[in-house]
């Protein structure tokens, strides 16, 4: 789209209102509502560096109502507007990161700390990897109540023991193994109205073992057709050359990973460029050294060897790729280790310049590209009509791609979220949600939808990997009448075998709670195995357990706070958690033993006391 050349003209404004009116009617406006400032603004005398493939051009930038309103040489500022002054800077559409994760496990880990994080680089719309469907609604609306990019939401999808699913439930990641079972998988995630599905196509762990657990192409062909039949797209973590070509001829819509194990050839990049495949090549999470620094003093020289060859594999195959026509996007696996949020985006841009793209191709990658292939066609560029996600950067990076981490001020539709003059609200410093009393009773299990007395959903845990404990857990009838949870499993091999029900204290397990006006937990339990325990996790990865004795006949069991000894967080040397009460998250019932052995328990009537 041309630049307006008269912010008067009455037919422009007819058609930017019909363009809002129809972006409403599609739902496409997602968090404008929230993000947008009604103040209008105008952005004086930038070089504007558009994103439709149009060489950087000198023009002013008005917004209004979180959209792009004029662009001109010369507008005059309306009355009340906000007016920047932009000459010597760059005026870029907002970037979007088509590949992170928001794990509990990183650093930062808290939403709103994660959200600036992004908004800091410069992201302003960011797709999220991580979350189970039960944590999409909660998480949403914390989303609402803060400043933050768009975020989108990945229904998670992989084969038994397949990477993705080895380490949660089907609640989190549905197992899927066959065409039928594909079709009923997208169903039910659907249902939670995810963002789009990632699949876990490919079991080949980056060389590091065998290739065991991979989708096969009419599984992953009718989970794509099921997906688009709902109308959600597919992006899949694939890192294999001949798993890439199963991927393009199932017509996935974007390949989340790099393909590592070899020179892609004329077949796959025909194949992708036939079936529509994007590429999003997640170079910040394979570069050898790590984005933060870590890689090469943390690991044994054959592993950083194995890397290196990666890494050159995956540099040669986005220049050929993007060299081919195949649309390239950023998206950089952050939030994985090394990988930090936001930061790597931009170190992504870097490593796609490394590859062999012009700045300016880096920076479409980033911008417009991205946006299509997410089908956010509302952004991405920078044109009359589309939501104002916008950066002001000193320097060219259309020239030196180095200049996108000299970001001044990033708007989200139209709102200023970082920079000078940027006011963010409280939300944005905290660390968690407020809590809630939690009542009493957790669990009487005698809802017949898997739900508890909360209304969350009860989910499963076992040792990860893919030699994996095999667990099934249900509710039975008691004797005595009513209904119990009755939780059996074949433990894996490995020493940290282990079988676990976890009972989720708010749905998804996003808003903490607060236990502080009781003293303790108190359940029934009867069982058989030599290991079970008692765990309560907290914000932060804080943990606390209490070993319990199960007997083959049912007992009532109290276990006080004061009872539970606090653990070092997961994965991390600190010191032990200590007790505070008001930010709990789950109960967890745990059981463990001989490897290779069956343990079973069985509880009931848990509840506060």
């Amino acid at each position: 789209m041309k630049p307006e050349v008269n912010m008067h003209n009455n037919k422009r404004r007819r058609r930017l209102a019909l363009i809002t009116a129809l972006l409403l009617g599609a739902g496409q406006i997602g968090m404008v509502a929230m993000a947008t400032d009604s103040q209008a603004l105008l952005i004086r005398d930038a070089m504007v560096f558009d994103g439709t493939g149009r060489a950087a051009y000198p023009a002013s930038v008005l917004v209004q109502d979180g959209r792009i309103a004029a662009i001109d040489e010369k507008l005059a500022a309306p009355r009340g507007a906000r007016v920047i002054n932009a000459r010597g800077q760059a005026l870029l559409p907002g970037l979007l990161d088509l590949h992170t994760h928001w794990t509990p496990n990183a650093v930062p880990s808290e939403l709103p700390q994660v959200a600036n994080r992004y908004m800091a680089a410069g992201i302003t719309t960011v797709t999220d990897y991580h979350q189970p469907p039960e944590a999409y609604a909660p998480r949403r609306q914390w989303l609402a109540s803060i400043v933050a990019p768009e975020v989108k939401f990945a229904a998670r999808m992989s084969t038994p023991l397949g990477h993705g699913a080895d380490w949660g439930d089907e609640n989190t990641t549905r197992w899927v193994n066959s065409p039928e079972s594909a079709r009923a998988g997208v169903r039910a995630v659907a249902a939670y109205r995810p963002d789009f599905i990632k699949a876990f196509t490919d079991g080949w762990r980056y060389s590091n073992a065998a290739d065991n657990s991979s989708m096969d192409e009419e599984t992953l062909t009718a989970l794509v057709d099921e997906a688009h039949r709902h109308g959600l797209k597919v992006f899949t973590h694939t890192v294999m050359v001949k798993r890439g070509k199963s991927a393009a001829r199932a017509g996935v819509d974007m390949i989340a990973h790099s393909l590592l194990d070899g020179p892609v050839d004329a077949e796959l990049i025909e194949l992708m460029r036939t079936h529509g495949t994007a590429y999003a090549p997640s170079l910040a999470v394979y570069l050898p050294e790590r984005v933060d620094g870590s890689g090469r003093t943390s690991v044994k020289p054959e592993v950083l060897h194995q890397r290196e060859r990666n890494f050159a594999n995956a540099l040669a195959n986005v220049k050929a790729l993007h060299a081919a026509g195949v649309p390239v996007v950023v998206g950089t696996d952050a939030g994985m280790t090394g990988t930090p949020h936001g930061s790597s985006a931009l170190r992504e841009l870097e490593l796609l310049v490394e590859a062999g793209l012009t700045p300016a191709d880096a920076l479409l990658a980033g911008t417009a590209h991205g946006a299509k292939v997410l089908g956010v066609e509302d952004r991405g560029t920078i044109e009359v009509g589309k939501r104002a996600d916008l950066l002001l950067v000193h320097g060219q990076p259309w020239q030196r791609i180095g200049d996108i981490r000299n970001t001044r001020q990033v708007y989200v539709a139209g709102r200023q979220v970082h920079g000078n003059g940027a006011a963010l609200p409280a939300g944005n410093s905290a660390l968690a949600l407020p809590a809630r009393p939690v009542p009493a009773l957790v669990d009487d299990f005698e809802r017949g939808d898997g739900r508890t007395a909360l209304d969350t959903l009860r989910i499963d845990e076992a040792d990860g990997g893919n030699d994996r404990t095999v667990q099934v857990t249900g509710v039975v009838a008691r004797e005595s009448g009513g209904h119990a949870l009755s939780t059996q499993a074949k433990l894996s091999t490995k020493d940290s075998a282990f079988a676990a029900a976890i009972l989720p204290l708010s749905r998804g397990s996003v808003a903490p709670v607060d236990a502080r006006a009781h003293r303790g937990v108190r359940f029934d339990l009867r069982g058989a195995t030599p290991d079970l325990r008692l765990e309560v996790r907290a914000l932060g990865n804080r943990r606390f357990h209490a070993p319990l004795e199960a007997q083959a006949q049912w007992q009532t069991v109290e276990v006080p706070f004061t009872a539970l000894q606090g653990q070092p967080p997961y994965r991390a040397k600190a010191p032990l958690a200590e007790w505070k009460g008001d930010d709990l998250q789950q109960l967890v019932f745990s059981a463990g033993g001989e490897p290779g052995s069956k343990v079973w328990f069985e509880i009931d009537n848990v509840t506060f006391y």
